[in-house]
C-alpha cells in the first residue's frame, strides 16, 4: 500500500506491542527502520519453538515490511548517526520503560531539536508517572491489573488469561492510531507531537460498558464464560458432535431463533420474553437450549440458523481458520520470497484500500539493511562503514 508512502519511520520497539504498532504503519505503506542492538537484535528473534531456516516464526509474524539496521545507541558515535537519521525521518516509536530516552539521550525535548517536527510515540507498561511507572510487565500482568482478566473464564472457575495477547496488541493499534493522528495534525500545523502510551490505559479503555456499568450503578461484572453479562442467549453451546456460537442480540432475532430450533413457545414464555428477563432467568434457558443443541451437528444446525438470519458461528480452530475459504479469499494469507529463509507464509492485512496493491517485504534479517541505509540515507562511504562495523557501532 501506498497511504503512507513517504512517512519514515524509526522503531526502536522490541517484543509484541511496539513491533505490531510499526508493523501496521509499514502495511501502509511507510518506511518503517528497525533499530537493534548490534550482534543481539530484538529478543523475540530468538523465542522458539519455531523457527524458519533459523528465523523465528513469532518475530516473521510481526516485522514484515520493515528494514533492519543495527546501531549501538549507547554510544556517542551511535547516537551521533541516529540524530542525523532523526533529521531525515518522521516519526520515532520506542516501548523503553520511563527514564531510559534520558539515559540514551533520545528524549523527545532532545529529539526536537534536531528535527522540530519530529513526531515521538513511546509506548510502556504503566506509563511516566505514577505508582508503577518503574514496575516492569509484560501481557499477562497488564491482562491482570486492568480488570480484563477479571472478566475472563468460567462463571465458577478461576480468572485466566485471554487466549491472543489483548494488553500488547491493544497498545499496537492504539499506538498505530495515535501516529496516524499526530501524522495529520503536523500536516496542518506543522508541528511535531509527544505520544506517550501506557499498555494498563489501553487494555482498561476496551472494558468499555463493563466500566460504564459500574459508574453508573455500581454493578461490577463477573464472568460468565463464554456469554454476555446482558444479552442472553450469547455463548457457546455443545452440539451433537462440537460447539458453536449464537449471538441474539434483539428481540426479532429472538423470535426468529425460537422458529428455528423448533420451541416456539420459549418466545411467549413469561420467564423469557424480554432480554432482561433471560438474563434473570440465564440458568434455566441454557439448560433448555444445551439439552437441544445436542440434538444435531455443528453444521446441521449452522444451516438452519443461518437461514432465519440467526448470527452463529462453528469455533473454529487456529488451522481451520486459516484455510477457511472467507480468510483465503480476503488475502489475509500471503506469502513471500526471502533470500536467507525462502518462502514463508504469514498473515495479510486486514486494512483493504479499494485501488491500492498489497505488497508484503519478509520480515528482515539481523542488520540486513545497515550498508543500504548509511549509504542512502545518510551518504556515508564504504570505508566509513567498515570503520563503524569493526568498532561494532553498527
Amino acid at each position: 500500500m501506498k497511504a503512507l508512502e513517504g512517512v519514515r519511520i524509526l522503531d526502536l520497539t522490541r517484543m509484541l506491542a511496539g513491533p505490531f504498532a510499526t508493523m501496521i504503519l509499514g502495511d501502509l505503506g511507510a518506511e518503517v527502520i528497525k533499530i537493534e542492538d548490534p550482534g543481539k537484535g530484538d529478543p523475540t528473534r530468538e523465542i522458539g519453538p519455531f523457527f524458519v531456516d533459523g528465523m523465528s516464526a513469532y518475530f516473521i509474524s510481526i516485522n514484515r515490511n520493515k528494514k533492519s539496521l543495527t546501531l549501538d545507541l549507547k554510544s556517542d558515535e551511535g547516537r551521533r548517526i541516529f540524530y542525523e537519521l532523526v533529521k531525515k525521518s518522521d516519526v520515532v516509536i520506542d516501548n523503553f520503560r520511563p527514564g531510559v530516552h534520558e539515559r540514551l539521550g533520545i528524549e523527545y525535548e532532545k529529539l526536537r531539536r534536531v528535527n522540530p517536527k519530529i513526531i515521538c510515540c513511546s509506548i510502556s507498561a504503566y506509563g511516566n508517572e505514577g505508582p508503577k511507572k518503574d514496575h516492569p510487565a509484560f501481557d499477562l500482568a497488564i491482562q491482570a491489573y486492568s480488570g480484563a482478566m477479571s472478566v475472563t473464564g468460567e462463571r465458577d472457575g478461576a480468572p485466566v488469561r485471554m487466549g491472543i495477547p489483548i494488553g500488547d496488541l491493544a497498545g499496537g493499534l492504539y499506538g498505530a492510531i495515535s501516529v496516524l493522528a499526530a501524522l495529520n495534525e503536523r500536516q496542518r500545523t506543522g508541528r511535531g507531537a509527544r505520544i506517550e502510551l501506557s499498555l494498563l490505559d489501553c487494555t482498561f479503555s476496551l472494558l468499555t460498558y463493563m466500566v460504564q456499568y459500574y459508574l453508573s450503578a455500581g454493578y461490577v461484572t463477573e464472568r460468565v464464560g463464554s456469554g454476555h453479562p446482558s444479552i442472553v442467549p450469547y455463548r457457546a453451546y455443545q452440539t451433537k458432535d462440537g460447539f458453536m456460537v449464537i449471538a441474539v442480540f434483539t428481540e426479532r432475532i429472538w423470535e426468529n431463533f425460537c422458529s428455528a430450533i423448533g420451541l416456539e413457545d420459549l418466545a411467549r414464555d413469561p420467564r423469557f420474553e424480554s432480554n432482561s428477563k433471560r438474563v434473570e432467568n440465564r440458568d434455566e434457558l441454557d439448560k433448555i437450549l444445551s439439552e437441544r443443541f445436542l440434538e444435531k451437528t455443528t453444521d446441521e444446525w449452522l444451516e438452519i440458523l443461518n437461514s432465519r438470519g440467526v448470527p452463529c458461528s462453528p469455533i473454529n480452530t487456529i488451522d481451520r481458520v486459516v484455510e477457511d475459504e472467507q480468510i483465503r479469499l480476503r488475502n489475509m494469507i500471503v506469502e513471500f520470497t526471502h533470500p536467507s529463509y525462502g518462502k514463508v507464509k504469514t498473515m495479510g492485512t486486514p486494512v483493504k484500500i479499494e485501488g491500492e496493491k498489497e505488497e508484503f517485504a519478509p520480515a528482515p534479517e539481523l542488520g540486513e539493511h545497515t550498508e543500504e541505509i548509511l549509504k542512502n540515507i545518510l551518504n556515508i562511504g564504504d570505508s566509513e562503514i567498515g570503520r563503524l562495523k569493526e568498532k561494532g557501532i553498527v
